[in-house]
């Protein structure tokens, strides 16, 4: 009973951090949800974030550790939405385009072409946000914003997916006002995006140890997994 209780405090206390960043920001209530990463998690305490909390949305960075959890008997009552947030290999799109409701890393037009093709016809369009790589980090996945429109031109065209957003991992940085500088310029492209007639509504952007400077700079989705679980090995 502890372990739920522990739980349950967590997720309170990110969600009374949201609100207040919300009104401290001048955002509407409720206009940031947050999306628990269950990676590493398992299906028993995922099951009590939501019959204990009302905990619905969930991220996960690996097909192979996620679908065991997605088809879970334990968690088929619960109707869960699951995010797919991790770098996402070829050979992986099919699963994630059957069994996700979100893919938020989508870098390169193959990837959102394969999900395309691959979503069945009878579940709604695949929600998508485009990794952008920010902070213009070497190795790092995510499009450079000079590539940017041009890929989100070409992934709104595709069937069975609806482009909602864009999605960034910055560099981690500890000082809040410099948290804020590559969140800004997110929320610059995601602005530039939607005056060109993009129809976007989606910035999945900020984590535990940034997530308040993201929601200054206006994310809409925001990816917390030790602030929700506590530390994992």
């Amino acid at each position: 009973m502890h372990a739920t209780r522990s739980l349950a405090d967590r997720i309170k206390a990110v969600r009374e951090r949201i609100a207040r960043a919300e009104i401290r920001y001048g955002r509407a209530p409720g206009s940031v949800q947050l999306v628990a990463v269950s990676k590493t998690v398992a299906v028993e305490t995922i099951a009590n974030a939501c019959r204990e909390c009302g905990q619905t949305r969930f991220g996960e960075n690996y097909l192979q550790e996620a679908l065991p959890k997605i088809t879970a008997a334990l968690l088929q009552e619960c109707a869960l939405e699951w995010h797919f947030i991790g770098p996402l290999q070829s050979n992986k799109t099919q699963g994630v385009a059957a069994h996700f409701s979100w893919v938020h890393s989508v870098d390169r037009l193959g990837i959102a072409q394969r999900l395309s093709a691959q979503r069945p016809p009878h579940l709604p369009p695949l929600n998508i946000c485009i990794q952008v790589n920010i902070s213009r980090e070497p190795g790092k996945s995510g499009v450079d914003l000079d590539h940017l429109a041009e890929l989100a031109t070409a992934v709104a065209a595709l069937p069975q997916l609806r482009l909602r957003g864009l999605m960034a991992i910055p560099a981690p940085c500890h000082e809040f006002e410099q948290q804020r500088l590559p969140f800004h310029a997110l929320r610059e492209a995601y602005e530039y995006l939607r005056s060109q007639g993009v129809a976007l509504d989606t910035l999945s952007m900020g984590m535990s140890e940034d997530f308040e400077a993201a929601i200054a700079e206006g994310a809409t989705l925001v990816r917390i997994g030790r602030g929700v679980f506590g530390d994992r090995g």
